[in-house]
């Protein structure tokens, strides 16, 4: 019954405040470092246990429009050939055809780097700093729901899909940039697709050999 009021008394108490009073309880004992040495890895388990969900939370997981409101994946990450210019050119993102209007989210959790409004290349576009090294863009879009420097969740509205900048058509352009590097942004749906659905859309997006912007 002793040590059960004393686990309890404990658990009352973070461990800023347990460590002095072990100090001095066991001074200069080998009891006191092994104890003091638990509780402080059990510190680094939780702390690390805390920035492995935060960073999830952050890395892009999701589609940024829902399946039911998506007309197809248009085009995919790669070598495509430009439909304004008529040249090969370089694809950094992957097309998302839907009709203007239609709600865009943001894939992860993060803060708004940039909004800009532009009359050629990505139009009216979104960045979104994830931290973790991640970043997403959204472009030519119709209209905008954030603002810059705005904290925003998985999930949350930041636009809506339009056809501005060189665009042929309404639809969202979408890249995932990783430490300053862009790769395929299809490698970060897993919270959306399962595996058949995830080849289907793969296939289909690398048949189409020319891009929408």
């Amino acid at each position: 019954e002793d040590g059960k009021f004393l686990n309890d008394q404990i658990d009352r108490y973070s461990n800023e405040v347990l460590l002095p009073e072990m100090k001095k309880i066991f001074p200069q004992s080998n009891i006191r470092k092994e104890i003091i040495g638990e509780v402080t890895g059990f510190d680094r388990i939780d702390k690390l246990a805390h920035t492995r969900s935060e960073k999830l939370s952050h890395i892009p997981a999701v589609q940024p429009i829902h399946n039911h409101n998506l007309i197809r994946v248009a085009s995919g990450f790669g070598m495509r050939m430009h439909p304004v210019y008529n040249v090969p050119k370089m694809h950094y993102g992957i097309d998302f055809t839907a009709k203007t209007g239609t709600d865009i989210y943001a894939t992860g959790d993060g803060k708004v780097e940039r909004v800009r409004k532009s009359y050629s290349g990505y139009g009216k576009h979104v960045i979104i700093n994830h931290g973790f090294g991640y970043k997403t863009l959204y472009a030519h879009m119709h209209a905008f729901s954030v603002k810059q420097g705005q904290k925003v969740k998985r999930g949350d509205i930041i636009g809506k899909v339009g056809n501005t900048g060189t665009s042929t058509g309404p639809h969202l352009h979408y890249e995932v940039i990783r430490n300053n590097r862009k790769i395929d942004p299809s490698n970060f749906f897993f919270n959306d697709l399962n595996y058949e659905q995830y080849q289907e859309m793969i296939k289909i997006s690398s048949q189409i050999k020319t891009s929408l912007d």
